[in-house]
């Protein structure tokens, strides 16, 4: 369980690594090709919906690298969780087709959360 653990926080944590930064470092305008959605957000918000990424992504990893606080893990897969719970909403509203890669960030934050609190 240890190594599906290690896994899908790893996976978790490269793709939320990846967009919160590019939300976080670059502009509202140069995200948007890429993810349409932020057209429906103030730059601040993008600003902010990246950071939390980042923060969930580096819970997810952290703690359950060096030992300190690993209950973290699993309450930051949650977090993340909720994120992609939000982010689903959105793209429905929105028509969008990008339903399958949320479902599958939703299940990977769900399937860390209950491997994190399955084994403390």
């Amino acid at each position: 369980m240890t190594v599906a653990l290690w896994i899908t926080s790893a996976l978790l944590t490269m793709i939320y690594l990846l967009a919160g930064v590019m939300k976080v470092a670059s502009s509202k305008e140069a995200v948007q090709p890429q993810m349409a959605y932020v057209e429906d957000f103030a730059a601040g918000q993008v600003k902010a919906i990246g950071a939390v990424e980042l923060l969930g992504a580096l819970g997810v990893i952290l703690p359950l690298a060096t030992g300190i606080a690993p209950v973290l893990t699993g309450v930051a897969a949650v977090g993340l969780a909720v994120v992609q719970v939000a982010a689903l909403v959105v793209h429905v509203r929105r028509g969008e087709k990008s339903l399958p890669v949320n479902i599958a960030l939703l299940l990977l934050a769900v399937a860390v959360a209950a491997l994190r609190f399955a084994t403390l």
